[in-house]
């Protein structure tokens, strides 16, 4: 019978749920990484989380100095106390400097003292968690992939059954040997860096290696700011989801819940999509402005529209709602596509559904949000993934999607998510008796029936209001109707209509 497995937690944010509960206590594991990767802040995060968790901690650097470390963690506003440094700088004089060395070559002297100091080290302060920085110096002094080889097995069998994690940083200075490590190392870690036509450096890290556990495998987002590392693992919805009732979510324009056949579920999502002004923003916001007064949570995270001009706006309209987080009140994000990774707005919706309690999310629009993924495949199976975790948890999704041109036939969706969606209202606008004027029409809903119609949409201070159906004129989706008998009168509600 096997005894429960001691996981050691990371200290970075999100990286443990990747690890599905921190890393295997008493092993070697590999942090891989190009110089500016995060590796040393990683390795910082781990030992400092020993340090809250009453652990005792070592760093040995062959590179950097305890000086430059500790300038480092100032920049994040740590402090490394409770962390033991032992710096070890291999110099230009210590390497050649020994001319009385004739039967050895000097490297090989230097490598040997080198180990011996560093198990010394570890013999003094017998510390459970323990990072060595890096890996690129022995490989200098190794020489050889054979003697490489030998020293990392060597300190793998020391550190087995001394009860210590122990963390080695490489920066992959040596590609044709680095297998050497990632061969023997219990896991590996690797903290990826590409950088985008456009925007920040995108960074991800990526289990490639990890015995005894299970993990999220794939790339998962990654961040480095002020206070650190963090990491935003990669939604699998099939590993969310809790009990909920299907009600219905009203609009709070009975209206519009009509054309809908009753209104929206729970654990659906609508997809509103037409030409910029049709009022597609509105109308999702409509949604979550309803459920706020009913006491419950809406989060709208909006990529185009700023978070205050929309506030003033919903104003304009009369609707007016507390603005916060938690049961009454209503959320709204301003997020910008050239900083915000997958990952993170990921992490941000499941935050609003988890933390907070949001029934309704709306996400304006899916352009932006296309915008912030690396590619249009991504796009397509993320948005999937991100949906089915909604629906999972109940949650009423809008998707605000805005199609390019303005009337007629040119119109075209820059993202086609219809296929995702549950429910698709179609917005369009049109010219009639002289002016523009809006319409609204649903052309699918799977959870139930809805009308075929097409009706006139406006919108005043007191909110939105629909027409009857337009039955006397033909043409409406095309932007330029005409009127199905020359003697009909115009519809019922014009005159009410805003002339825009």
């Amino acid at each position: 019978m096997t005894g429960r497995t001691t996981r050691s937690a990371s200290g970075v944010p999100g990286l443990d749920e990747v690890l599905h509960g921190g890393l295997i206590a008493g092993q070697l594991y590999l942090i891989d990484g190009e110089p500016g990767a995060g590796k040393t802040t990683l390795a910082l995060q781990y030992l400092m989380q020993g340090v809250r968790d009453g652990e005792r901690t070592l760093y040995v650097t062959l590179g950097e100095t305890a000086g430059e470390l500790r300038s480092g963690a100032a920049s994040h506003g740590w402090s490394l106390d409770g962390i033991e440094i032992v710096e070890f700088i291999v110099s230009e004089h210590d390497l050649f400097g020994d001319s009385e060395l004739t039967m050895y070559h000097p490297s090989e002297v230097e490598l040997n003292e080198t180990t011996k100091r560093i198990l010394e080290a570890v013999e003094r302060f017998k510390p459970t968690r323990m990072v060595l920085d890096s890996l690129s110096e022995l490989r200098l002094l190794a020489q050889t992939s054979l003697r490489y080889r030998r020293q990392i097995l060597a300190f793998k069998q020391f550190f087995i059954g001394r009860g210590c994690t122990v963390l080695f940083l490489d920066d992959r200075s040596g590609r044709d040997i680095d297998t050497q490590v990632h061969s023997i190392a219990h896991g590996v870690i690797a903290l990826d860096r590409s950088i985008p036509a456009y925007g920040p450096a995108l960074r991800q890290v990526r289990i490639t290696k990890f015995r005894g556990s299970d993990f999220i495998s794939g790339q998962q987002d990654m961040l480095i700011r002020r206070g650190g590392l963090q990491v935003f693992p990669r939604l699998t919805a099939k590993e969310h989801g809790r009990p909920f009732d299907r009600d219905v979510v009203p609009s709070g324009a009975q209206a519009l819940d009509d054309l809908l056949g009753g209104g929206i579920e729970r654990g659906t999502a609508t997809l509103l999509i037409g030409p910029a002004g049709s009022g597609k923003s509105t109308i999702a916001a409509q949604y979550a402005v309803a459920t706020a007064r009913r006491g419950g949570h809406a989060a709208v995270f909006t990529f185009e529209e700023s978070r205050a001009l929309l506030l003033a706006r919903l104003k304009g309209l009369g609707m007016t709602v507390d603005e916060g987080v938690g049961p009454g009140k209503l959320m709204v994000r301003q997020l910008d596509a050239a900083e915000v990774l997958p990952g993170q707005f990921a992490n941000l919706v499941r935050e609003s559904v988890e933390v907070h309690g949001a029934t309704v999310i709306v996400i304006d629009s899916l352009n932006g949000y296309m915008n912030a993924m690396p590619g249009e495949r991504a796009l397509t199976v993320q948005l999937h993934e991100l949906l089915t975790y909604l629906n999972n948890h109940g949650v009423a999704t809008f998707l605000v999607a805005a199609q390019s041109g303005m009337f007629g036939a040119g119109m075209r969706n820059v993202v086609d998510a219809s296929y995702l969606a549950d429910s698709v209202m179609l917005l369009r606008m049109y010219e009639h008796q002289g002016s523009v004027r809006k319409a609204i029409s649903v052309v699918k809903k799977r959870s139930g029936p809805h009308e075929d119609t097409i009706r006139q949409l406006w919108f005043n201070r007191d909110g939105v209001h629909l027409g009857p159906p337009l039955e006397h004129l033909r043409g409406v989706l095309s932007g330029v109707p005409v009127e199905v008998d020359s003697l009909a009168r115009s519809a019922p509600g014009d005159d009410d209509a805003p002339r825009t």
